[in-house]
């Protein structure tokens, strides 16, 4: 079976419709004449306070939210405003319309007040292999502001869809009641633009304590099943299944302060935008094509990475693809931060893996693709 690039960064917030508000409006008339964009803010209506589960410091909540489509479009654009600096991170869902009564359904089970969605996939009750039903619109971390697609290019928005905002919440930061709001832009289908694909490609990181500093947690089955308690046994059962598709023993991985994955290519295309996701303790990313070989091409390098300055980046010169390609993704770490910076002195020293919470890792490159090479010249 095909395993899908795993869409990792999180959970969802989700809030029932009628909590939320969608506006529309076209923007100046030479873009309305040519190619009408529309602007939709949807905003929480009423604020969400984060609560950890088991007595942990991390809270995922996913949000439902109607942006009141009528026709096919492509979102060109986007921008997550976060209402605190308890948002640790932002997934933005496409519900397509066919979950729309599903969406709905679970939202009102909730007495519309969204639910908690820690895991891979945001609606509730669906599993890792279903998470390609709900594919990502948009995200958003620490130093990300509008967020521009390639010209020429668009991620699809059909009528009739709805968007799961799904939130990482940092209660080390704080546990005030926060309102978030997003802005879409889009334009009709009609307009001849190249759809993405996004491709999420994940390495697990193993990262042991520091020479020096001790503690229970330091053991890595025990901070494992100390993961499964907070966030599920999910969590544990994700962990495992990464090592294993990284070429790893899950019972005895490889520890260090780095980490890597190979992730082969499916389908022919350009590679347009990319980006690097890992948490506090990470210290570079890079992403490269075909790595080993005399075609080797670094196609992303973060040499000082900063959890609080997160973007994708639109390739100045797209990167042609081909089935049999491979994409490699490098994350390193430096766990003595772990000591050093005050957030996470307030947790006690572990094992670091894979995991959603604030003081583990991850280490997450994204990768968007489109069919053919995009005109750059195109007005949107």
């Amino acid at each position: 079976m095909r395993i899908p690039r795993v869409a990792l960064l999180g959970a969802s917030l989700v809030i029932a419709a009628s909590c939320i508000t969608a506006v529309a409006w076209g923007v100046t008339s030479a873009q309305a004449t040519a190619h009408p964009i529309t602007t939709i803010k949807l905003s929480m209506a009423r604020a969400y306070k984060p609560k950890g589960s088991f007595g942990g410091t991390d809270d995922y909540h996913c949000t439902l939210m109607n942006p009141h489509v009528k026709q096919n479009s492509y979102v060109i654009s986007s921008q997550f405003f976060p209402g605190s600096a308890e948002d640790h991170h932002a997934i933005l869902f496409l519900v397509p319309p066919a979950l729309a009564a599903t969406a709905e359904r679970d939202n009102k089970a909730s007495g519309g007040n969204g639910w908690t969605c820690f895991g891979e996939a945001p609606l509730p009750g669906t599993s890792l292999a279903q998470i390609s039903n709900t594919p990502w619109l948009s995200a958003w971390a620490p130093g990300h502001g509008i967020d521009n697609l390639p010209k020429d290019t668009g991620i699809r928005l059909p009528a009739g869809s709805l968007v799961i905002m799904q939130v990482h919440y940092n209660l080390l930061v704080g546990d005030k009641p926060v309102k978030n709001s997003l802005v879409l832009h889009t334009v009709p289908m009609t307009t001849p633009l190249l759809p993405l694909k996004l491709d999420l490609m994940p390495a697990p990181p193993d990262v042991p304590c520091p020479t020096g500093v001790t503690g229970p947690l330091c053991n890595r089955s025990a901070e494992l099943a100390s993961e499964g308690k907070e966030f599920g046994q999910s969590e544990v059962g994700f962990v495992n299944t990464l090592e294993s598709i990284c070429g790893r023993n899950p019972a005895n991985p490889p520890e260090g302060d780095s980490t890597s994955c190979i992730w082969p290519v499916y389908d022919t295309g350009y590679i347009v935008r990319v980006g690097a996701h890992m948490h506090l303790t990470g210290v570079s990313f890079t992403m490269v094509l075909n790595p080993g070989t005399p075609q080797a091409k670094t196609i992303l390098n973060v040499p000082d990475y900063n959890f609080h300055y997160q973007k994708a980046y639109n390739l100045k010169t797209p990167v042609a693809v081909k089935p049999g390609d491979k994409v490699q993704v490098n994350c390193t770490y430096n766990p003595k931060l772990a000591q050093e910076l005050p957030i996470l002195r307030k947790v006690a020293p572990h094992f670091i893996t894979w995991g959603d919470g604030s003081s583990d890792e991850m280490c997450l490159g994204l990768m968007w693709t489109s069919r053919s090479l995009p005109t750059t010249s195109y007005p949107v």
